[in-house]
């Protein structure tokens, strides 16, 4: 293996606060000083470059001087204390009602994923993995998230199965929040695998029929619903895939493992760029 230089570009503070979780959480284990590989500054940049890049954590691990086992741990750590950050649902809509915002979007998506495997019976009778969703084509893990009108995800629900339905997976983690929210002034826009959902949760319709048929409420709606899916749906959930948003936003927003954040270029403007090894095979 070659080692080589890499410039990670991160802000400085967000450096500095995950180092001080990291470092709060070493005190709350006990840990003796120098009885660690790697600083709290040193691990923050490692965790914060595999968000970045995504890179092999055992291969990213060597460039650090970690072994495969630390590589690994100290990368579940640092998830875990970013993870530990993030509001909780009632707070995350609270937080977008105090903001002035008309609404929240619903939806759901699945990530792939092959580490996980529960037979069970469909309807038909048939055998199925639940595990494997027959919408996306593969197995992995149903996600349920909501996110801001400009596309901001404020909150990621735990993993279901990916063959769960994506309102069954509502239902059972979010759409009580959700009722709650509607009563007080912020409703929900979802699409249409949500339909039946119930009240407050605003799914399209189509356009009535006839010519003189009045575009009511339920055809607005569908209006508003296409004019914040673009931004909604493909920019939050894009944001979500991309793991490195979760730790640059994760003090102002975020859910469940897999967190929330905004575009990495308004984060990284006017920060340093901070160098780390790497390794090449």
């Amino acid at each position: 293996m070659i080692a080589y230089r890499a410039v990670l570009d991160v802000p400085t503070e967000l450096v500095r606060y995950l180092a001080g979780l990291l470092r709060a959480e070493r005190r709350r284990r006990g840990t003796r000083k120098n009885t660690r590989v790697a600083s709290c500054w040193k691990q923050t940049v490692f965790v914060l470059t595999w968000f970045r890049t995504k890179d092999d954590i055992e291969l990213l691990g060597a460039g650090f001087g970690l072994s495969r086992a630390t590589a690994y741990r100290y990368h579940a750590e640092g998830v875990k204390v970013l993870a530990a950050q993030a509001p909780d649902l009632s707070q995350a809509l609270e937080r977008v009602k105090d903001e002035g915002w008309a609404c929240v979007i619903l939806d759901g998506t699945v990530v792939a994923g092959d580490r996980d495997a529960a037979p069970t019976v469909s309807k038909k009778g048939k055998v199925i993995d639940r595990w494997c969703s027959g919408k996306a084509h593969h197995h992995g893990g149903n996600l349920q998230a909501l996110m801001r009108p400009d596309g901001l995800p404020i909150w990621i629900s735990g993993v279901e199965p990916g063959g769960v339905h994506d309102l069954t997976a509502a239902r059972g983690n979010c759409l009580g929040a959700l009722y709650a929210a509607a009563a007080a002034g912020l409703p929900t826009l979802a699409d249409g695998g949500y339909a039946g959902a119930g009240i407050g949760v605003h799914v399209p319709v189509k356009q009535p029929g006839g010519t003189g048929s009045p575009r009511g409420s339920g055809f607005r709606c569908s209006v508003r619903l296409r004019r914040f899916g673009v931004k909604g749906w493909g920019w939050g959930f894009g944001s979500v895939a991309c793991w490195w948003v979760t730790a640059c936003e994760r003090r102002e927003c975020g859910g469940g493992r897999f967190g929330a954040g905004r575009d990495a270029g308004h984060r990284a403007r006017g920060g340093p760029a901070y160098v780390h090894r790497a390794v090449a095979t």
